[in-house]
């Protein structure tokens, strides 16, 4: 079992930078494959980011790339969305999950198979 919390949401600007931050519970924190996630109102939820148990492999939807930059301290047991760049589009609750396959090898980007999550923290992008 692992919780999460996550921080780092607000208000900023069209080409402004935020940095999330989602903080773990639980021991084996550094052994999961970590997850970003977001949903803007009145669509679904939608894949943003992920990074691998090590933070050696990372991959990210198309819309963020070059933009947004995943990382990880397993030290802290936690994992970061640095955002910068960010538009209007990008407005949206940010969750960060985690994967509940302990050590897997590769990254996945399907909602369905994270199984924690936290409760989410709002970004508004005004232009």
């Amino acid at each position: 079992q692992v919780q999460l919390v996550e921080s780092g949401g607000g208000l900023v600007q069209a080409g402004g930078s935020l940095r999330l931050s989602c903080a773990a519970s639980g021991r084996t924190f550094s052994r999961y494959n970590m997850g970003w996630f977001r949903q803007a109102p009145g669509k679904e939820r939608e894949f943003v980011a992920a990074i691998s148990w090590s933070g050696g492999n990372t991959g990210y939807a198309d819309s963020v790339k070059g933009r947004f930059t995943i990382s990880r301290d397993n030290a802290k047991n936690t994992v970061y969305l640095q955002m910068n760049s960010l538009k209007p589009e990008d407005t949206a609750v940010y969750y960060c999950a985690a994967d509940p396959v302990l050590d897997r090898h590769y990254l996945v980007n399907t909602i369905g198979a994270y199984d924690y999550w936290g409760q989410g923290t709002q970004v508004t992008v005004s232009s």
